[in-house]
């Protein structure tokens, strides 16, 4: 340790490394004769010297004094220490010394030099983010600067580097986090298509076998008619053959009469019947019986109510949630006075004309009305047409929804308590007074809305030619909810049958 220290002492701290040739300037500090002389020559040009350890000036350039007594210490402490050949040369400083870091060979040292005074940069400026030579930092550009040596700034930007690192790696965690989740989520949205389409198949298989039994009962009833009607004229037909028969025997027999020409051999024969029928009836077209389409009719009728009551079950055995349409009216007196309601209670437009309907406690003030039919369990939709209105808001609202509030808390969308679509200037979808911009593909007709009030999950669709997701909100439901309406000015919505 002793040793250590006084090898520090005996550092130049130009050149960091132990003295040759040591001089004194009149300030006292010690330096390398040549270090000194490189840093003086460097300030020549500025006309004011100063000493490189405490920055003392002078106009003249300072006299240098041999410093024999450290001279005769630096010989005696490096004749103490082992044997200096045997040391690794450090290419840093040129020198064979103890406690210089060594560094990967170079071929050049060029780009280890200051490109102003061709020394080695031996420093670090944290004031202009530089490596500098001595001649820099005494007389150059960096002078008075604090400057540090490269190994210590080093250490201290590896610093202040490591925490930046460690963020770094924690971020590309979480990036690899998310890169892991988005392919989870694409390996069960896989499977989640294949089931799907799996069910798909399935369901129509179940459709076509039933389809297929139908037309089945309904042709071989054709088919039972048509034989049953072949057999009625391939009766008939033998029949009027017979008949033919007969007639042409009797032809046969008046001609061979006819041809005798004594008048008594021919009085004298057995004529029988003359009159030219062989029988009393006749067959004819309309006798025969012909296919009865009513009772095919009646078939096809009975067989396809029976078809759509079966496919509920059929949906369900897949797996399929029923969407079937519930009738939805609109309850008159949720209407705010300037909503006209039609006499279905399925319309709604906007008049600026107040209706002048008595006050209550579930009427809105905010052009708004709801549902006379609320929604507190199981599964629902109904569909929307839109094509009267350029601007619209529908969704679902609570129960306990402000009715009498003057402001946007009041709206659809604009509370926790609702859940709304709407196109105003923009597509948008609205909860608790956030809005979430969409994009639809082509100006909207109609509107489908589905709730699945235990599943939590309220879904909008697009009725158009193929149906299109427009947004699905999902939410805990805890009260009961109604289909609920805004009317801009001059729109008019109405609910499908």
């Amino acid at each position: 340790m002793a040793s250590a220290d006084l090898r520090d002492e005996l550092d130049c701290s130009i050149c960091l490394d132990t003295y040759k040739d040591p001089v004194t300037l009149r300030c006292g500090h010690n330096f390398c004769r040549s270090c000194i002389v490189s840093a003086l020559d460097a300030q020549e040009a500025a006309g004011v010297y100063s000493c490189p350890d405490c920055r003392k000036e002078s106009l003249q350039r300072p006299t240098l004094k041999k410093n024999r007594k450290l001279a005769n210490i630096v010989e005696r402490f490096l004749s103490s220490q082992p044997d200096m050949e045997s040391r690794i040369f450090c290419t840093y400083s040129h020198n064979k010394a103890v406690d210089h870091s060594i560094i990967e060979p170079t071929v050049s040292f060029e780009g280890r030099k200051c490109s102003t005074h061709h020394e080695i940069l031996k420093y670090y400026c944290p004031v202009d983010g530089a490596c500098i030579c001595v001649s820099c930092w005494v007389a150059g550009d960096h002078k008075g600067h604090d400057v540090q040596l490269l190994d210590v700034a080093c250490e201290k930007e590896k610093e202040k580097m490591r925490p930046v690192i460690e963020e770094l790696k924690s971020e590309r965690a979480e990036a690899g986090r998310r890169v892991q989740n988005l392919k989870d989520h694409e390996t069960k949205q896989r499977k989640t298509s294949a089931a799907l389409t799996e069910r798909v198949s399935g369901l129509f298989t179940d459709l076509r076998e039933k389809l297929d039994g139908l037309e089945k009962r309904i042709q071989d009833e054709i088919t039972r008619q048509q034989d049953q009607m072949s057999l009625s004229v391939s009766d008939l037909v033998r029949q009027v053959e017979l008949h033919k028969d007969e007639l042409t025997k009797k032809i046969t027999q008046f001609e061979g009469l006819c041809n005798i020409s004594d008048p008594l051999t021919f009085l004298q024969e057995d004529c029988g019947d003359i009159t030219g029928r062989s029988c009393d009836v006749i067959a004819e077209v309309g006798d025969v019986q012909c296919l009865d389409e009513d009772v095919v009719s009646l078939l096809l009728h009975g067989g396809l109510l029976h078809f759509a009551d079966s496919l509920i079950d059929m949906k369900i055995k897949r797996k399929f949630p029923v969407m079937e349409k519930s009738d939805i009216l609109l309850d008159i007196d949720t209407a705010d006075n300037k909503i006209i309601i039609s006499e279905d209670l399925r319309s709604a437009s906007y008049t600026a004309t107040s209706q002048n309907r008595p006050d209550g406690p579930k009427r809105f003030t905010s052009r708004q009305v709801f549902s006379s039919r609320s929604f507190s369990s199981g599964r629902h939709y109904w569909e929307v047409d839109v094509s009267q209105a350029e601007r619209w808001l529908i969704g679902v609202a609570g129960e306990s929804m402000g009715r009498k509030f003057v402001g946007n808390e009041s709206y659809l969308g604009y509370n926790n308590k609702s859940w709304a679509l709407s196109v105003n200037d923009g597509f948008r979808a609205y909860h608790n007074n956030v809005r979430q911009r969409l994009v639809w593909a082509s100006p909207m007709e109609a509107v489908g809305i589905y709730l699945d009030y235990e599943v939590g999950r309220l879904s909008f669709y697009q009725l158009c030619d193929p149906i299109r997701h427009l947004h699905t909100f999902t939410a805990s439901f805890t009260e009961p909810l109604y289909a609920a309406f805004y009317l801009f000015a001059d729109s008019s919505i109405r609910i499908m049958k």
